[in-house]
């Protein structure tokens, strides 16, 4: 009798302590890999975070930035590495696009991950040049189809959430407008404003003091709602596109299989530190919105967007090597 009560109090123990040693995570550094060079709005956002939650947890927590052929390089070391939580990630809308443009991606980007917690969503906005008669999203798409393939469009580099944006745009009106790529967002907005080319999708961080002194037009903003740093932008979907949005977006990534107690102890953590004033303060700066989905929301926003960008990907006949 006394060995079946121990074996009983031992099979009991096993099946509470899970829950214990979750509840005690983390007991050691944890690392967020950031699958592109330092100082762009993905490193910046995960230093933030890297800050918050190192002062919540009582642990360390640092950034390795692992940049490389479109954030792949550093997406595989994330989805190689042990499921317990201490190496995470946070990446850019490349990630849900990258399955669709690369053929040959070391990992599948639905199965060998954990979607934790949406960081924060940053809007694009439809530009033109004041030259461009067209004062309103109609009027350019009238004048679009006035002149199929004629009107030109820029963006940082093929692939990118600003191309696709475009090739959004352009199946969503039923225009026919000619894809411009360049080496980064800046080459395409200078020469935007110098007149070279008529019209982009860009951030509205990085293009909202051109608007402000005139030397560029904004027509729609790219968000279901319209942003907090310019609410006088109309979206797209107010200025007639129906259904359109294609904001750019940062989501926190573990490796597939991860406890979830775990997962449920950094979602709920990522999002509280977000909403503190420290945080809410460098997202405004930034123009940036924080995320408020819970786990299963924003891993169902994923998967979501990732057949979203696919057939978007797949009638534009996107292609792109690693």
């Amino acid at each position: 009798m006394t060995r079946l009560i121990a074996a009983a109090l031992a099979a009991a123990l096993t099946l509470v302590a899970p829950p214990v040693r979750a509840q005690s995570w983390p007991t050691q550094p944890v690392k967020i890999v950031v699958p592109f060079p330092a100082g762009g709005t993905t490193d910046i956002l995960a230093r933030l975070v890297a800050d918050q939650l190192s002062a919540k947890w009582g642990q360390t927590v640092v950034v390795d930035n692992r940049g490389g052929a479109s954030g792949t390089v550093g997406s595989e070391q994330v989805a190689k590495s042990p499921p317990d939580g201490y190496t995470l990630m946070i990446t850019a809308t490349h990630h849900v696009i990258n399955p669709s443009l690369f053929k040959q991606l070391r990992y599948d980007t639905r199965a060998d991950f954990t979607p934790l917690a949406l960081i924060a969503s940053v809007p694009n906005v439809l530009v033109v040049h004041p030259s461009l008669p067209a004062g309103s999203v109609q009027e350019l798409i009238a004048l679009a189809r006035k002149e199929p393939g004629k009107l030109n469009f820029g963006s940082a580099g093929t692939g990118g959430a600003n191309h696709l944006s475009g090739e959004l745009f352009a199946f969503q009106t039923g225009i026919k407008i000619t894809h411009v790529p360049y080496k980064g967002a800046a080459p395409a907005l200078n020469d935007l404003l110098g007149g070279h080319i008529p019209m982009m999708f860009d951030s509205l961080p990085g293009v909202v003091s051109h608007i402000q002194a005139g030397n560029l037009r904004a027509l729609g903003v790219t968000s279901r709602t319209r942003a907090a740093a310019a609410p006088d932008i109309p979206t797209l979907d107010e200025a007639g596109v129906k259904g359109f949005e294609a904001t750019a977006w940062f989501g926190l990534y573990g490796p597939a299989k991860m406890p979830e107690a775990v997962v449920s102890k950094i979602s709920a953590d990522v999002r509280e530190v977000l909403h503190s004033p420290a945080a809410q303060a460098k997202l405004k700066e930034l123009g940036a919105e924080p995320g408020s989905l819970s786990q299963p929301a924003f891993a169902k926003f994923v998967s979501d967007e990732i057949d979203k960008w696919h057939g978007v990907v797949t009638k534009a006949d996107i292609r792109a090597t690693q």
